[in-house]
């Protein structure tokens, strides 16, 4: 009896830890896109793009419409990389997070210009957060 009840308890335990992945591994592929972008990406006599810093949680949304709006103002350095590299922009313009029911101030033109560079850091650095409160971890 008590190998069915700890049976029961890992099936249990494991088909939960299998229900949060896939939402994970979005996460993940989102963040490591970003990383691949941050290489390819045209810096030098780029279009500066609104960049979201440290919103907050009402603002996520937001924050995270803004940054998927700009990226297809993102440019390959190497213009023969045209195809690859618009590839990985549609990934990150994929839906990520739900529309929040609270009101949010700030628009996209009020977050101050950067770098492409600076953009994919900021919009990494959003995500992590993204993942990390959507898992529960505070």
């Amino acid at each position: 009896m008590e190998r069915r009840i700890i049976f029961c308890m890992l099936f249990f335990s494991s088909s939960m830890l299998l229900t949060a992945t896939p939402q994970k591994l979005k996460y993940r592929q989102i963040i490591k896109t970003i990383e691949r972008l941050e290489i390819a990406v045209k810096n030098e006599d780029a279009e500066r793009l609104h960049t979201p810093e440290n919103p907050e949680d009402g603002c996520l949304f937001t924050a995270m419409t803004c940054f998927q709006n700009e990226t297809w103002k993102l440019q390959p350095k190497i213009s023969q990389e045209n195809s690859a590299f618009f590839k990985q922009v549609k990934i990150l313009r994929s839906p990520l997070l739900r529309s929040s029911d609270t009101p949010c101030e700030s628009s996209c033109e009020s977050y101050e210009k950067k770098s492409p560079k600076d953009f994919l850091k900021g919009f990494a650095k959003l995500m992590k957060q993204v993942e990390f409160i959507s898992h529960g971890r505070f």
